[in-house]
């Protein structure tokens, strides 16, 4: 059997191989990930047969857990220790999303690839609050389509593959689905933030290599 190719570099890294290097790191820290999927399994449980202005509420409510979850996930990827302006900012750029992804979840990503970054700016970059939204917000406009296609990319895996395993879990009863829809997204949410901190390597080499070209002219 043929080897396969080596993986690109993180400036020349494609959507799929984030998924993949996503799903490696997952299996790499299984346990220390397995509670980042706790917040989406919680507020899908709360908002089931809620309408969307309630469902936007439930996600407000549980703004701490998403927020620690992200922290966690890229304390995780990038080893690097949170900060009080790493927490302010998760905050601050998920308030937003509850109404976004009301709408549709499209929007939500958009702005989450947008500005999101500036969270593991502040941990990794140590930067103060206005900082590390300006370098957030530069980092994901450095390669806009690849931020966020990756994240829709993440979405669409980690929700077909929980349809498909809470159809395997589930019994005929309503608490049979809800716990099995519970257990998929546990399982397989921790996805999201891992790849949403592994994203920022992506786009911080991106950035490293358009800043180099002009200096390369210039030699």
């Amino acid at each position: 059997m043929r080897d396969l190719p080596p993986p690109l570099p993180p400036e020349q890294r494609t959507v799929g191989q984030l998924v993949a290097e996503s799903i490696r790191a997952y299996g790499q820290s299984f346990w220390r990930c397995m509670p980042l999927g706790v917040p989406l399994a919680v507020a899908d449980q709360l908002s089931i047969h809620l309408d969307t202005g309630l469902q936007a509420f439930v996600y407000w409510s549980l703004t701490p857990l998403f927020v620690a979850a992200y922290i966690w996930g890229c304390r995780i990827v990038l080893s690097a220790r949170p900060t009080p302006t790493a927490v302010a900012l998760a905050v601050l750029i998920w308030l937003p999303f509850p109404v976004l992804r009301a709408f549709y979840i499209l929007p939500g990503l958009a702005w989450l690839a947008l500005i999101g970054l500036a969270v593991p700016v502040a941990m990794v970059e140590r930067t103060q609050f206005r900082e590390s939204l300006v370098r957030g917000r530069r980092l994901g406009l450095a390669d806009y389509v690849h931020a966020l296609g990756s994240l829709s990319a993440l979405v669409v895996v980690v929700g077909v593959a929980a349809n498909v395993l809470g159809a395997i879990l589930h019994s005929q009863s309503d608490t049979g689905l809800r716990v099995a829809v519970f257990l998929s997204e546990l399982v397989l949410s921790p996805l999201l933030y891992l790849g949403a901190a592994l994203l920022y390597v992506d786009q911080s080499a991106r950035t490293a290599v358009e800043a180099a070209r002009p200096s390369r002219a210039a030699s």
